[in-house]
């Protein structure tokens, strides 16, 4: 069972990864001998690569933003103007294998996908970079960041608890019930995470599919292109916000706690200073959290949903119970 595939990748400064890796994102379309789509978003580039697509790609879709403004507003754009059924999101510095979308098509037989990933290897094909993952508290966070994957290849259950937003392939018309990326963790870090947390919790599942790989150029990503203090600030920020939104309970009343005798506090006596900036950033967002929150809870009402972060990790556990697993 084929479905028809909009692509949507967004770009920044990324004219050089372009080059090298959109020939494999058409080599892979077309051999699914699908209808697709390609639709590349430029965030306010400073290079050529506008020029780069206009001139060497007529086929795709370009949408141009009015100025930079981060990754989930960009993706957002490529959605909100895709027409196909699924719609993969994929990272400019990702290569596709040929063969990338056969073992994929399955998942969407059933009605409650979400959507599904492939593995991730890095570029020299060494190691994996990115498989199933395990969702679990640990204190006052959610976590994901545990690795697995089947030895069983014709196991065709293997949740994970998120998709990576550098390649998912997901329902359209779910990701646009949901609205896409919370732009709350705009430039960039934990949207992907969130919005597989939100697609859980409607009763939605993501998958994981190790036959299907693709290779991440690692020095590829914007955020290579960003001074690190920044970024830090961003992802601690970003860090908060998403526990604020999908804790719950005791969990949520001890959240203030945590956060500044295990996170601030801590940084603060290390001479990491710019945990500050970050932690006042997140403060700043309790009127947008709150609107996150109370979306996230209308859409479970709609569904008639009462699927909890709790919920999510025993289905994950359960499923893996009598796997052969391999952790990374």
């Amino acid at each position: 069972m084929r479905k028809s595939v909009s692509i949507v990748i967004p770009n920044y400064n990324g004219k050089h990864l372009l080059e090298k890796y959109l020939p494999s994102v058409f080599v892979a379309a077309q051999n699914a001998e699908i209808d697709f789509e390609v639709i590349v978003i430029d965030d306010g580039s400073k290079d050529d690569s506008i020029n780069f697509i206009k001139q060497n790609y007529q086929n795709i879709k370009l949408l141009i933003n009015d100025k930079n403004r981060g990754f989930s507003y960009t993706c957002n754009h490529g959605i909100s103007e895709s027409k196909y059924e699924l719609i993969l999101l994929l990272n400019s510095d990702v290569k596709l294998d040929p063969d990338y979308f056969s073992a994929q098509w399955k998942y969407f037989k059933q009605e409650d996908t979400f959507g599904v990933m492939a593995r991730i290897m890095s570029f020299d094909e060494t190691r994996i970079e990115d498989a199933a993952r395990l969702l679990y508290y640990s204190g006052c966070r959610i976590k994901a960041n545990k690795f697995y994957y089947s030895a069983d290849s014709e196991d065709e259950n293997v949740y994970t608890a998120y998709l990576s937003g550098a390649n998912a392939l997901i329902d359209a018309k779910k990701l646009k019930e949901l609205g896409g990326f919370d732009e709350i963790f705009s430039p960039f870090s934990s949207e992907d995470f969130d919005l597989s947390l939100r697609a859980w919790q409607l009763g939605w599942k993501c998958y994981y599919e190790h036959q299907s790989f693709c290779f991440h150029h690692i020095s590829g990503s914007t955020k290579t292109q960003i001074k690190s203090n920044f970024i830090k600030k961003v992802y601690y920020r970003n860090r908060f916000i998403l526990q604020r939104i999908h804790l719950k309970g005791m969990r949520l009343s001890l959240l203030p706690f945590y956060l500044l005798f295990a996170e601030v506090i801590p940084k603060v006596l290390a001479g990491k200073f710019w945990i500050f900036d970050a932690y006042k950033q997140y403060l700043a967002s309790f009127t947008a959290i709150n609107d996150s929150r109370d979306q996230l809870t209308n859409l479970k009402e709609k569904y008639h949903s009462d699927t909890s972060i709790a919920d999510v990790m025993e289905i994950i556990n359960q499923s893996i119970r009598d796997k052969n697993i391999k952790r990374l």
